[in-house]
């Protein structure tokens, strides 16, 4: 085993009370881990880990230095790794690569992590919501090389390819996902190509995460996960897309959250905040409908990270740090 850095225990420690205090959310168990992991892998399985362009990112800078402020002031630290489109919920722990590919902590209920999401910042899609840790992400990384590997390699450089992933897998499965005897794309139809269950207390969202809150929505928005995207999406598009409609629609969700249903406040704010492209009218409304709901559902870790958000929407570089 490699060397580790000193001290993990106490900058564990530093990293877990600095993200409470100045994001105000608690960090969950399995970061650590994945930190941990991280500091385990001797430097082969470092550089594979490198070549499935995996990276800590984010929030994990922090475990190299706790007290890291940004570096140009003015700036709040909040904006550290927050992508453009990244909802208030999603804090960034790794970059996955090509496309803006990257994964964060899933904060639902503005106070614990409920699991992973990740997206591809410079496409199109939906947030995957199928890895519950940061490991798990890893190990599905692994299995889709592993799926993928005689289509860019033969002879010696698959053996040799095969033998690097295979050590990596065990590297993980020794901390995480031991349990799961399935590699490839056995492992991939088994664990990530898995139709989520319905969560009846999240209302469908375009970005996929949902809107965990009680109250009604309108819209015509399902329970989260019980239809495909592509069948609600339309209606949505249609709102947000008529400018007399977007108001009407606005207007109702503030009404709805002004006489204590926040619901359709957060559902349609995460959609404008998705879908912003850019445009000053609709980063308007999401900012003010998500400050309005996380305010009524009592989430102000959430409120504060939309609000540095919003102010630093338009920043150079994620690179805060």
């Amino acid at each position: 085993m490699p060397e580790q850095r000193t001290g993990t225990a106490e900058r564990h420690a530093a990293v877990r009370e600095r993200v409470l205090r100045d994001w105000g959310l608690e960090l969950p168990e399995f970061l650590f881990r994945y930190d941990a992991f991280l500091d385990s892998l001797d430097p082969d399985l470092a550089r594979v880990l490198g070549d499935l362009e995996l990276s800590a990112f984010g929030i994990s800078d922090l475990f190299g230095n706790p007290d890291a402020q940004p570096s140009e002031a003015g700036v709040d630290v909040r904006a550290h790794g927050r992508f453009y489109r990244d909802p208030p919920e999603f804090l960034t722990f790794m970059h996955g690569g090509s496309d803006g590919l990257h994964f964060g902590l899933w904060f639902a209920d503005g106070r614990t992590c409920s699991g992973v999401a990740s997206y591809y910042n410079n496409d199109a899609g939906e947030l995957d919501m199928t890895s519950s840790t940061p490991l798990e992400a890893v190990r599905a990384r692994i299995e889709h090389s592993w799926r993928d590997q005689h289509d860019y390699y033969e002879g010696e450089e698959l053996a040799e390819h095969t033998g690097r992933l295979a050590r990596l897998r065990d590297a993980v499965t020794a901390v995480e996902t031991g349990d799961r005897p399935q590699i490839g794309a056995a492992y991939l139809k088994r664990h990530v190509f898995v139709w989520p269950p319905i969560l009846h207390y999240s209302a469908t969202t375009l970005d996929r995460g949902g809107a965990l809150a009680d109250g009604e929505t309108v819209l015509g928005r399902p329970p989260q996960n019980r239809t495909d995207l592509a069948a609600f999406a339309p209606a949505v598009h249609a709102t947000l897309n008529d400018a007399e409609a977007l108001a009407a629609a606005v207007d109702e969700a503030r009404r709805r959250c002004a006489d204590g249903d926040p619901a359709e406040a957060l559902a349609l704010g995460r959609d404008l905040h998705w879908t912003s492209g850019f445009d000053e009218v609709r980063e308007g409304y999401a900012h003010e409908l998500l400050a309005a709901a996380y305010e009524a559902l009592d989430r102000p870790a959430l409120a504060g990270i939309a609000d540095a958000h919003h102010r630093h929407r338009r920043i150079k570089s994620v690179q805060v740090l």
